[in-house]
C-alpha cells in the first residue's frame, strides 16, 4: 500500500446527513479491535488521548460497562472547563459501545452514541453515529469545534497504539502487552 493509500485510510470522516440530526464519523486504525476498544475503555488510556490536544483531560468517573457511567473535564491553560458525562447503555467486548453523551454546558441536550470496532485483519475500523434531540442541535455541536477535537484526538489515539505518544516507553510496553 502507497504512502498516499495509508493517509487516506486513516483520515477522519465526519458526515452530518442534512435531513437527520445525526453525525457519522468513521476512522481506521493500524491496530487490533482489542487493543483500539481497550484504548476507548480503560480510563488510563482515554485520558491520554480524548479531545484536542491543547485541553487537559480529568477523569471523575469511568465505568466503562454496561450500566455504568462517566463523566470527565477538558480544562484550557486559563482554568476554563468543560464537564461531560453520560450512561454506558451497551458495552460488547471488541465490538460495541452505546452511550449517553452531555455537555455540562447544554445540560438539555443529550446525544446517543453508538460506536463499533470493525476488525480489518491488523486495522480497526471505528465507526461512531450520533443521534441529537435535533438538526439544530447537531449544527451547534458541529459549529463548536467538535470536528477539530475529534480529529485531533483521534491522531493522538494514532500515537497511543504505535507507542509515539510523548515517547512513552511505559505507555509502550503496556499497550504492546496486548498484542498477539
Amino acid at each position: 500500500m502507497s504512502g498516499a493509500e495509508t493517509n487516506r485510510r486513516h483520515e477522519t470522516h465526519i458526515v452530518a446527513d442534512p435531513a437527520l440530526p445525526t453525525i457519522l464519523i468513521t476512522r481506521e486504525f493500524g491496530a487490533s479491535p482489542e487493543l483500539v476498544f481497550r484504548a476507548y475503555t480503560d480510563p488510563d488510556l482515554v485520558v491520554q488521548w480524548l479531545g484536542p490536544r491543547r485541553l487537559t483531560m480529568r477523569i471523575d468517573e469511568y465505568d466503562a460497562r454496561t450500566g455504568g457511567s462517566y463523566r470527565y473535564v477538558h480544562r484550557e491553560d486559563d482554568g476554563t472547563e468543560y464537564g461531560f458525562r453520560g450512561v454506558f447503555h451497551e458495552v460488547r467486548l471488541n465490538e460495541r459501545l452505546v452511550q449517553t453523551f452531555t455537555y455540562d454546558g447544554f445540560p438539555d441536550g443529550v446525544s446517543l452514541e453508538t460506536t463499533t470496532f470493525e476488525d480489518l485483519g491488523g486495522c480497526t475500523r471505528v465507526t461512531t453515529k450520533s443521534l441529537m434531540d435535533s438538526v439544530e442541535a447537531r449544527d451547534s455541536m458541529i459549529k463548536s469545534g467538535m470536528q477539530r477535537g475529534v480529529r485531533e484526538g483521534y491522531e493522538r489515539l494514532d500515537e497511543l497504539l504505535s507507542g509515539r505518544q510523548n515517547g512513552n516507553a511505559d505507555q509502550r510496553t503496556e499497550m504492546e502487552g496486548l498484542r498477539p
